[in-house]
């Protein structure tokens, strides 16, 4: 009982911080077009401020960073500070949701027993089960992480970032060649995952 309620205190506050907290200095300068990231660019009709677009460029999937990032409000205004709030808060939030997700497929896993679903019923269990225990993971990772950055602590962040990141690939690869439900989660899971760990260099110069 006392972790469920430290739990929501924390998920409350994650809610309270995306709404309220504002950046004290500003990147309102749109991003000048570059030569590469061509084909990802053309999808979004969004004009990144320098930051985002220095951030996203190091990612993997340009246009879903952006529009990740932009899915938040304060994202045009956000400096550095604020834009580590609003990823590491938007992960948080997604791996939190996707453990609830695990836990409802698991009780209707359990309620169908070994009948006709396409998929056998122990072993989706089996492997959701062991989902739960990434996603346990990957929360308990990015809450700290946040901590961290609620304490201004930068040097552990994309190392949580990572570890978060690896419980999406965990979980997907526990369903090997099978169809995962979890599969569109663990993917956006890593892809947030990407965005921390390039934000957090801002702090640290890391690799």
């Amino acid at each position: 009982m006392a972790t469920n309620q430290f739990s929501l205190s924390f998920l409350l506050a994650v809610f309270f911080l995306l709404l309220t907290s504002t950046s004290s200095r500003t990147t309102l300068s749109p991003s000048s077009a570059s030569s590469g990231g061509a084909t990802t660019r053309s999808t979004t009709v969004l004009h990144p401020t320098e930051l985002v677009d220095g951030v996203c460029n190091q990612t993997s999937d340009y246009s879903f960073c952006v529009k990740s990032l932009y899915a938040d409000p304060r994202t045009p205004s956000a400096d550095s500070y604020g834009l580590a709030f609003v990823v590491f808060g938007m992960s948080y939030l997604n791996a939190s949701s996707t453990q609830d997700l695990i836990a409802n497929l698991s009780k209707n896993a359990k309620r169908s027993g070994g009948g006709g679903s396409g998929h056998n019923q122990p072993l989706l269990l089996t492997r959701l089960q062991r989902c739960g225990q990434d996603y346990k993971k990957a929360v308990s990772a990015l809450e700290m992480a946040y901590n961290d950055l609620n304490s201004e602590t930068f040097f552990e962040l994309a190392d949580m970032a990572r570890v978060a990141a690896s419980s999406a690939e965990d979980c997907q690869a526990g369903f090997e060649k099978s169809k995962s439900p979890l599969t569109a989660r663990n993917r956006e899971l890593k892809g947030l995952c990407e965005i921390c760990v390039v934000v957090s260099k801002l702090f640290t110069g890391g690799t």
